[in-house]
C-alpha cells in the first residue's frame, strides 16, 4: 500500500469460550461489507492467526483483516451510512468484539 492511505485494521481478539467461523466470515461477511463498501475499498487483506511468540502458544488474535482506503473521508462515507448492517451481520460469525483501529500508512 502506498504512504498516506488510510488503514483500518479489524482485530478478533482470541481467548477462552471465543468463537469464530472463519468459512463464513470469508464467504458471506467479506462479500457484504466489499459490496457495502464498494470502491471506497482501495485494498484489503485477511489474516488468521496461527500462534504466539513463544512456540507452541496461542495466537493474540483469532483473526486480523485490514482495508486500505485513500482518505479518513473515504473510509467514514462508506461505512458510516452501512455500518449497522456490517455490525448486525457479527453473531453470524463470531462471539468476538472486534478492536477497530485507523492507522496511516507510512
Amino acid at each position: 500500500m502506498e504512504k498516506g492511505m488510510i488503514k483500518v485494521s479489524v482485530l478478533y481478539a482470541n481467548g477462552d469460550g471465543k468463537t469464530f467461523d472463519m468459512d463464513y466470515y470469508l464467504n458471506k461477511h467479506i462479500p457484504l461489507v466489499g459490496g457495502l463498501l464498494g470502491d471506497s475499498v482501495r485494498g484489503a487483506s485477511i489474516e488468521k492467526g496461527l500462534g504466539g511468540a513463544a512456540p507452541g502458544s496461542v495466537a493474540p488474535f483469532a483473526t486480523m483483516s485490514n482495508l486500505y482506503f485513500e482518505t479518513v473521508a473515504a473510509f467514514e462515507n462508506s461505512f458510516g451510512p452501512n455500518v449497522d448492517e456490517i455490525m448486525k451481520d457479527l453473531p453470524n460469525f463470531t462471539n468476538i468484539e472486534p478492536t477497530i483501529q485507523i492507522s496511516e500508512v507510512m
